[in-house]
């Protein structure tokens, strides 16, 4: 189920053992235990949708996708991509069932089927550039100034940047495998441009925590938000989590779900992740919630300042 454990750059384990995390074999059983109570409960309603012909996704998320997809509080996506993963669902089967929305005038449906061909974009770009998951795309870049393992990126991985939608991401991902692609492109922004991190130390983490995590769209949607790879977010698109909380996020309710430090009463997802975490990270739902690591203004201003300097 959990991706191959690959040799870092810097000469330690995959985040994850003996790496900066502090992590050794009984702290992955201790996440594992509460990622395996998720994934249970994941594989048993994708069980269903199949079984069901998709009559679920089709008669209600695939109708309100265009709309619904980029909130991460509403159950309005397909739920699909683990099954998609591990080959349990053929993307083929996936495509004409969305065709067959799309003339049967289900809105939503062409939507959908452009998310699907950006996945299949994602491992054209890999057969035709192997080193896609290792090398900047596109010429030049490897000279960017982003910075290697720092202090700000291992609260990045912890789930404590002070940033709610981005720590929320976090966290969702550390106890389910999963995270909501908006959620996604906003956390991986703020690590390679408010935090200036080399796109690859957030690639890797990704790789250890998904259930669903996928070597060719993992690699081109970091690349995406970086900047360095194909039809990759102009150098000025700096998500702000604050704004994109505010749009998507209006009431709160993805970011009280994943955060024990803002409610008087967390729930049992939001104490999962403590439950998870390993103990040489010292985190206590009870503690405050902490402050940002950096500016939103200042990150923004640096990461602008980096990427105009660039000539290409």
């Amino acid at each position: 189920m959990w991706p191959r454990l690959r040799r870092r750059r810097n000469g330690c384990a995959a985040v994850g053992r003996r790496g900066p995390t502090g992590w050794r074999t009984g702290i992955w059983a201790r996440r594992c235990s509460v990622v395996l109570r998720w994934w249970g409960r994941i594989r048993f309603w994708a069980r269903r949708r199949r079984a069901s012909g998709w009559k679920g996704f089709l008669a209600g998320p695939l109708a309100r996708y265009r709309e619904g997809r980029d909130f991460p509080a509403l159950p309005a996506t397909s739920g699909l991509s683990e099954n998609l993963t591990y080959g349990e669902i053929g993307i083929r089967e996936v495509w004409h069932r969305a065709m067959q929305a799309r003339q049967d005038g289900l809105a939503g449906a062409e939507t959908f089927l452009k998310e699907l061909g950006w996945r299949e974009f994602a491992y054209h770009l890999l057969h035709h550039f192997p080193a896609l998951a290792a090398k900047s795309w596109r010429a030049g870049w490897e000279d960017f100034p982003w910075q290697g393992d720092n202090p700000p990126a291992m609260r990045w991985r912890q789930g404590m940047t002070g940033e709610p939608l981005v720590d929320a991401g976090m966290r969702e991902m550390y106890v389910t495998g999963r995270m909501h692609n908006r959620v996604r492109m906003v956390v991986a922004s703020y690590l390679t441009k408010h935090l200036m991190t080399d796109w690859r130390l957030g690639l890797d983490w990704f790789a250890d925590c998904l259930t669903d995590w996928d070597p060719a769209a993992n690699a081109m949607g970091w690349q995406w938000v970086a900047g360095c790879g194909p039809d990759a977010a102009p150098y000025f698109r700096v998500f702000n989590p604050a704004s994109q909380a505010e749009k998507f996020d209006p009431d709160g309710a993805y970011r009280r779900c994943w955060l024990a430090e803002l409610s008087p009463r967390p729930g049992p997802d939001a104490l999962a992740f403590f439950e998870a975490v390993p103990r040489a990270w010292r985190l206590d739902p009870r503690a405050d919630y902490p402050a940002p690591v950096v500016g939103l203004a200042e990150g923004r201003a640096r990461a602008l300042a980096a990427y105009a300097s660039r000539k290409t």
